[in-house]
């Protein structure tokens, strides 16, 4: 089984995988838990360049970078343990590009898609749990010390949280479009509720779905 998490930077995505692990794990299920980018020694490295980097990188080029992290990570990882009859658990997939290069970069959607399409092999999750967030509330809950979300200082930020609050406003419309498209695939989840009670949440959806999960 193949699920992912999806929304923006603060929404707890990491949280939830994490518990989501341990409660799998629990049952009885081999469960392997991944990143985005990330996961390889070629997609670490992509990962370091796409948020630690100082330097300007441009849309295209970043589209490019995400996928070939991507692209990395599933045919060197993912599809190797699915194949084994693993759980696998995504902190972000495909829909965080068109969310972000898309929506949030202003790429064309149709363009998004044959590049997704390539370097996904065509793999679909078969859930997809979308933690719903407001930029400025994840702002505040990245940075509690902190009143305005306009007094973080930027050094506190990695390159694509520097894109600002605007860029996340299209970022987080795009995931609620999308959301709305695939509601058979997407459970949308409210971010500012409590840890537990959305694990909670995530549980008794995929126990309804899938019974013998």
């Amino acid at each position: 089984m193949f699920i992912s998490f999806e929304g923006i930077d603060g929404a707890g995505k990491s949280t939830q995988v994490k518990q989501l692990k341990k409660y799998l794990t629990d049952k009885g299920h081999d469960v392997l838990t991944l990143r985005e980018p990330g996961g390889t020694a070629v997609a670490e490295k992509i990962r370091a360049l796409l948020l630690e980097s100082k330097h300007d990188i441009t849309p295209i080029g970043e589209l490019l970078l995400f996928s070939a992290s991507r692209a990395e990570l599933i045919q060197n990882v993912i599809l190797p343990a699915l194949k084994q009859g693993n759980v696998v658990i995504v902190d972000r997939f495909y829909d965080s590009t068109t969310a972000y290069q898309g929506y949030g970069r202003g790429l064309d959607l149709q363009m998004l898609q044959q590049v997704n399409n390539v370097a996904t092999f065509s793999l679909k999750p078969d859930i997809t749990f979308f933690l719903d967030i407001s930029p400025e509330d994840a702002l505040i809950r990245k940075f509690s010390e902190k009143s305005l979300p306009l007094a973080f200082e930027e050094s506190e930020l990695d390159r694509m949280e520097n894109s600002g609050l605007a860029f996340y406003q299209r970022v987080r419309k795009g995931y609620l479009k999308l959301a709305e498209s695939e509601k058979k695939r997407f459970v949308m989840l409210n971010a500012c509720n409590e840890a537990k009670n959305i694990h909670v949440q995530i549980k008794q959806k995929l126990t309804s779905l899938y019974p013998g999960l």
